[in-house]
């Protein structure tokens, strides 16, 4: 009788062994990341809002972090880097579009401007 219990515990473990039970998702609708997302956001709008022009960007690296996106290009002497930072909700997708980012543009590693008007006058 003892025998046909071990048998049948076994059993039932290997064909529970690869069972996965998936609690929450990666989107960004899911409660855990929805908040992580959304406090990024948040502190992101907070330091951008009380950056300054002529701020280094080794600085606006170290208070924001890895940006969403970047872009840089050189004309002559000149190099331009254009670093996004998300700061505002667009699309319930998941993902993190541009349009969903505000821009910095620093010329020669010096913020000269933020935001749309910015970007659009390189």
């Amino acid at each position: 009788m003892n025998y046909l219990k071990v048998l049948t515990v076994a059993t039932a473990m290997m064909a529970l062994s690869g069972c996965v039970v998936a609690i929450g998702g990666k989107d960004e609708n899911s409660s855990s990341n929805n908040s992580s997302w959304k406090k990024a956001q948040k502190l992101n709008n907070q330091v951008i809002s009380q950056l300054n022009l002529g701020t280094a960007l080794d600085s606006v690296r170290g208070q924001l972090g890895t940006p969403d996106f970047s872009e840089s290009f050189r004309e002559g002497d000149n190099e331009t880097v254009v670093l996004f930072y998300r700061t505002h909700h667009q699309h319930s997708d998941g993902e993190t579009t541009k349009d969903e980012c505000t821009p910095l543009v620093f010329k020669n590693a010096v913020l000269t401007g933020w935001g749309e008007k910015a970007y659009r006058q390189l």
